[in-house]
C-alpha cells in the first residue's frame, strides 16, 4: 500500500538582493568620475572633460592622453587599428592624441 503524500512545507521569503558592484576604478583616482567610459577588445578607456584627459588601458597598459579641445562622446576600434573617439569636431585618432605623464 502506498504512503499518501506529505504537505508541501512553506517556501521561505527571497533575500534582497544585495548591490551590484560598479567594479573598482582602474584610472588615476585624483581625476574624479569620468564622464563616459566603456571598453571592448581588450580595452577600456574612460574620459575626463575637466582634466582635458582621456586614460586608456590596453591588457592592463594604462596610458593617459591630453585631449586639448575635444569633449569624447564614443569610442569606435577596427581589427588591429588604434581606437577612433567621437567629439564636437568631429571623429580623433588615439594617434593624434599627446600622451601624458
Amino acid at each position: 500500500m502506498m504512503e499518501p503524500m506529505k504537505p508541501m512545507e512553506p517556501m521561505k521569503p527571497m533575500e534582497p538582493m544585495k548591490p551590484m558592484s560598479g567594479g573598482e576604478a582602474w584610472w588615476p583616482q585624483e581625476l574624479g568620475q569620468p564622464s563616459t567610459s566603456g571598453g571592448q577588445n581588450g580595452m577600456r578607456y574612460a574620459f575626463f572633460p575637466d582634466a582635458r584627459r582621456l586614460v586608456i588601458d590596453t591588457d592592463g597598459k594604462r596610458t593617459t592622453y591630453d585631449t586639448g579641445d575635444h569633449q569624447i562622446s564614443g569610442v569606435s576600434q577596427s581589427n588591429g587599428s588604434a581606437p577612433t573617439f567621437s567629439s564636437r569636431q568631429g571623429d580623433v585618432s588615439v594617434k593624434d592624441l599627446k600622451t601624458v605623464d
